[in-house]
């Protein structure tokens, strides 16, 4: 199994169970890894072969950035099941990073794993 990755792609959400957060923009982080059969694209040279990242990447930004959830949990539910079934990828694994929701601490967020993981 082949893996395509995104590291560190940041979004603006409203996002947040507390009246203030509602009325402000977080910055959320992304890190995803995918799994993605890579050799007809490395064959053939050519994008249509290939799991487009900059795709996958303007389609997270333009649901976060369009969307409202309370919890970061549901967020990542959602959009790892619209990642699945739109690029058609078998497996994700979603880091979710929080920055600055917790004072004391550096980041928060969750890690989820959807889909089979294997040969695609």
């Amino acid at each position: 199994m082949d893996i395509v990755f995104i590291e560190g792609l940041c979004v603006d959400a409203t996002i947040g169970v507390f009246d203030w957060e509602r009325k402000i923009k977080q910055r959320l982080s992304f890190d995803l890894e995918m799994a993605w059969d890579i050799r007809p694209a490395a064959n053939t040279d050519d994008l249509q072969h290939a799991l487009d990242y900059k795709a996958v990447s303007d389609r997270i930004v333009e649901h976060v950035s369009t969307t409202q959830y309370e919890l970061i949990e549901s967020l990542a539910e959602e959009l790892s099941d619209l990642l699945l079934k739109e690029f058609k990828i078998s497996w994700l694994r979603m880091k979710l990073s929080k920055p600055g929701a917790v004072r004391a601490a550096k980041n928060v967020g969750l890690l989820i794993e959807r889909g089979q993981r294997g040969d695609r």
